[in-house]
């Protein structure tokens, strides 16, 4: 009986225990299914219109309307750098189709309608994508119109394919100034990090190089939106809507004369060597003129990839026509240093102006000899003279009066070709400039404990300084600077390109006038000693640059200079002219170097002539013809 009544109440106790689990399992399951309902009921009901809106939203396509860059111009408006429009064939790869078969068929297509084999359009897809993963690959530019109405026709067959009007920049004048001018790109990820670029997206066009470069807010517009209906497979159902016009950036205007930069290029691309030319307004450092030999066509990076064989071919040309010689180009100066050392020498009292000191082509200085070009004589010189028929060793006399003051803490050449702005960077607004080298005792020295030198400074060293040679260094911009500082009377200038940022309409927006970098006093007797011997230099029998201009119907004071360097460790002479016109009231200074050239007056001088006739307007009539014979001395025809 008790084991009856135990066997049931263990039953009883089961079916308690399964009811409880069954009502749990209810429990859970009601409450799931509440949730659900509950979402359902959120999102269709509650949420309904916020969701539509969004899926009314993925289809309509947003598309950036290009603004077009402010155009380049010469100081008198002609056009240096200016924009084409162009239909661009371009490819979304994150709208193509997902399976490679499918991929591969969307791409044949294309390549169908554009003449294009499929491994091309991949490696260009795979090319671009590396670079700028984010931006659509532009696959063709200058799209015949009749393909964009084919493709527009039948979208649905070319997902993730558009065809969009861009402006791309056009080079009217050529490769004339490209240094100057740079180029631009699409923006990559790396600039979509930087602050300045904050406002920018994928396919944007920024300045990479030059002028590009420094005025890109100047130049760059502000994109368009435009908003277009499509259907699920992407075909426009109605028409556009303009959400935002687009707004074209400023117009920059240089400095620059488009004349006198084509006769410089000219003049120096003569010779078939490479070489650069600096001609800049003595008062306020205007570019006039600025160029380097060999240059190279812009239009390289204009395009949606640039091509590697032909950067490559720029990147391996010996003459390398990428190099800016302008501003980054070093070379010894040769004699063109020797009215700084002849403004140290008369600063210092180690000379005057009026002392003679007789040059026989060589001197001996401490234990070393050094001479004239060819140890030719040229008797008693005094200042004047000196600078007349550049007389090393008038000028070796200086450097080795002041070396003892140099090696004591005051370096008197030294300082003074610093404070004419050699050295250093001039501040010129485009990127990548050359700072240069003036040789110092603590220099030469501090090399010397470094063991990157065989030996500290000697009096020899400030002798070859003395005459632009040793470890002299700087550019043509800078040697312009310099004779600027000299003609004006004090003042280094800051060169500069950008004369005024224009809108659309040619109302001035902003004006570019640098300060100087500083004011220097040069004394006016000392002043118009220098300067009448690089007059005499340039415009009397027996000056070393009279064979070139003195004909010429404007006083020059102008000095050549040989400086003996190295190209591909065979010795030869750097070719180097700075001038200053008129003489006796300087407006304009043209500084001029060509590699390899020879003596200063067999290339870099009559270069400068050619540069100074043009912006004087000189006629080849007006100009008594004498030439150089190559050697200093005078030739007449």
């Amino acid at each position: 009986m008790s084991f009856s009544g135990g066997r049931w109440s263990a039953e009883r106790y089961n079916r308690a225990q399964l009811a409880g689990r069954v009502a749990v399992l209810g429990g859970i399951a009601l409450v799931a299914f509440a949730a659900i309902f509950f979402r359902l009921w959120y999102l269709q009901i509650l949420s309904g219109d916020k969701y539509l809106a969004e899926a009314q939203g993925q289809r309509v396509r947003e598309m950036t309307v290009q603004a077009p860059r402010g155009e380049i111009l010469d100081r008198n408006g002609k056009v240096l750098v200016g924009n084409r429009t162009a239909l661009a064939l371009q490819v979304r790869a994150e709208e193509l189709p997902k399976r490679p078969q499918r991929r591969n068929k969307v791409l044949e297509r294309v390549g169908e309608v554009i003449d294009m084999p499929l491994e091309k359009i991949k490696k260009e897809i795979r090319k671009q994508t590396e670079e700028l993963p984010a931006n659509p690959v532009t696959l063709k530019r200058d799209v015949p119109e009749e393909v964009v109405y084919y493709l527009r026709e039948n979208q649905a067959r070319y997902p993730g394919v558009t065809v969009d009007r861009v402006y791309v920049r056009r080079y009217p004048r050529g490769t004339t100034a490209a240094h100057m001018l740079g180029y631009v790109r699409e923006v990559s990820q790396e600039d979509l990090e930087q602050p300045r670029f904050r406002d920018l997206q994928p396919g944007d066009m920024v300045g990479k190089d030059g002028i590009e470069l420094t005025y890109d807010h100047v130049l760059r517009g502000i994109n368009g939106l435009t908003r277009v209906p499509v259907d699920v497979t992407g075909t426009p159902t109605g028409r556009p809507h303009v959400a935002r016009e687009p707004r074209s950036g400023n117009d920059l205007r240089l400095t620059i004369d488009l004349r006198l930069q084509e006769a410089g290029e000219r003049a120096v691309s003569r010779f078939g060597l490479p070489g650069a030319f600096v001609a800049m307004r003595v008062d306020d450092g205007e570019i006039l003129a600025m160029g380097s030999v060999p240059s190279f066509d812009p239009r390289v990076f204009a395009k949606p990839s640039v091509d590697p064989d032909e950067y490559s071919a720029l990147q391996e040309d010996p003459e390398r026509p990428l190099y800016n010689r302008s501003i980054q180009g070093t070379y010894p100066t040769g004699s063109t240093f020797k009215p700084i050392t002849a403004l140290a020498g008369l600063a210092s009292h180690a000379i005057t102006a009026s002392e003679v000191i007789q040059d026989g082509g060589a001197i001996e200085i401490g234990d070393q000899e050094f001479t004239n070009a060819g140890r030719t004589a040229h008797g008693p010189v005094d200042l004047r003279n000196a600078m007349k028929v550049s007389s090393d060793v008038y000028f070796y006399t200086i450097g080795a009066r002041l070396n003892d003051d140099a090696v004591n803490g005051k370096a008197w050449i030294q300082d003074w070709a610093h404070d004419l702005g050699l050295g250093e960077t001039t501040g010129i607004d485009i990127p990548g400039e050359a700072g240069g080298n003036i040789p110092t005792p603590e220099w030469r020295n501090e090399l010397y404990r470094e063991g990157e030198t065989d030996r500290p400074w000697s009096i020899g060293d400030n002798v070859q300084t003395a005459i632009g040679q040793g470890d002299v260094l700087a550019t043509p911009l800078q040697m312009a600077v310099a004779y600027a500082a000299l003609g004006n009377g004090g003042t280094v200038v800051r060169p500069h390109l950008a004369y005024r940022a224009e809108d659309q309409a040619g109302r001035i927006v902003q004006e570019f006038d640098p300060a100087p970098q500083r004011e220097i006093e040069i004394d006016e007797g000392w002043r118009q000693a220098v300067i009448d011997g690089l007059k005499a230099a340039a415009m009397e029998p027996g000056g070393t640059s009279y064979g070139v201009f003195g004909g010429f119907p404007v006083p020059v004071a102008g000095k050549t200079g040989t400086a003996e360097t190295f190209h591909e460790g065979v010795p030869y002479d750097q070719s180097w002219y700075v001038a200053l016109a008129p003489a006796d009231d300087p407006e304009i200074v043209v500084a001029v170097t060509v590699e390899r050239g020879g003596f200063g007056a067999d290339s870099a001088a009559p270069a400068a002539f050619e540069i100074l006739s043009q912006y004087f307007d000189v006629q080849a009539d007006e100009v008594d013809q004498v030439s150089p014979s190559g050697d200093g001395t005078v030739v007449y025809e």
